[in-house]
């Protein structure tokens, strides 16, 4: 009889990573209050979490696909599609109405991904990448390469994403926190997070104890896209507008925040809430290099250096619990 480890209760601790991102999210937020007047600010800490909202949510629908062993880097093609189709169908329906259907807009772009991926088994990598160019190129072609904005009379109900909401937090804010809540919830309480789980730690395992491993795959994909339709809309609320080259490159930001809060490259091994501390440290660093008016240009430098470490230490852990096991 076939055991599935999908339905095991999988128990995920508190380790050496965890410890070593908190630890290193706590010595930035030190320094920065010690070598600043206004880092912790109540007016900072608002703009702080409103600058990590759309990499926050690029980020969060991420670990969902990293954890199960595939990566998407059509997210942000995915993100200017949606807010496109979700600037024009609020002129058409409304701003409730558009920002659901925008969403719905981001599941079904997700979905399409997810089930190339499966059905040409090509490598996620590279199979994601060619379809973002293809979004993009749709975008140009529902846009004419133009800019689409709403209409002034919608305007103001439109922009709620960038406005102050509840205690100073914009509209934005508060959907991040949501998603994060909700999408922790569902890859630690879950049964569908626990084979999420199980199909990023050993595909054939899992799918020997009965998991659908393309409908897994496919999943994640569908919530990853309606993250980053979520994202789109928040972007669109600030200006009040959507274009096609909107997201250029956040997917891989969104990566980066991933890696640097431990979830492990080689899928079955993270967290959400990991992920929302690796957002608030790439956030924070940028906001750092602002208030100590550095040089910018270096903060590439520092994050690119957090993301060789990270993975450095995903590489150096695995070896040794291989070892461990051995």
């Amino acid at each position: 009889m076939t055991t599935d480890i999908a339905t095991r209760p999988r128990r995920r601790g508190f380790d050496f990573k965890d410890f070593g991102i908190l630890g290193g999210l706590l010595a930035i937020i030190v320094y920065l209050s010690l070598s600043t007047t206004t880092f912790l600010s109540g007016q900072n800490i608002v703009n702080l979490l409103d600058q990590a909202v759309v990499i926050g949510l690029l980020a969060v629908g991420a670990t969902l696909c990293i954890v199960s062993g595939v990566f998407d880097l059509s997210s942000s093609a995915t993100l200017a599609v949606s807010a496109i189709a979700g600037v024009f169908l609020t002129t058409q329906f409304g701003v409730p109405m558009g920002f659901v259907l925008a969403l719905g807009v981001g599941a079904i772009l997700g979905t399409i991904t997810g089930t190339m991926i499966v059905l040409t088994r090509v490598n996620s990598f590279i199979g994601s990448l060619a379809i973002s160019i293809i979004y993009r190129g749709l975008a140009i072609v529902l846009t004419g390469g133009a800019i689409l904005s709403v209409p002034s009379d919608q305007l103001e109900a439109f922009r709620f994403w960038a406005l102050p909401a509840v205690g100073g937090f914009s509209g934005g804010t508060i959907l991040f926190a949501v998603a994060a809540l909700v999408l922790g919830f569902v890859l630690w309480g879950t049964t569908f997070g626990r084979r999420v789980y199980a199909v990023g730690g050993n595909e054939e395992a899992a799918r020997l104890s009965g998991v659908r491993t393309p409908l897994i795959h496919i999943s994640v994909f569908a919530i990853n896209g309606i993250c980053a339709a979520a994202a789109g809309m928040v972007l669109a609320s600030r200006a009040g507008s959507a274009q096609p080259s909107m997201g250029t490159g956040m997917e891989l930001t969104a990566i980066a925040a991933v890696v640097i809060g431990g979830t492990s490259i080689l899928g079955g091994a993270g967290a959400v809430w990991r992920t929302v501390v690796g957002v608030i440290i790439l956030t924070v660093i940028g906001n750092g290099f602002n208030l100590l008016r550095w040089d910018t240009t270096y903060q590439q430098v520092v994050t690119g250096v957090l993301i060789l470490v990270a993975v450095a230490a995903d590489a150096w852990l695995s070896r040794r619990s291989r070892r461990s096991r051995g």
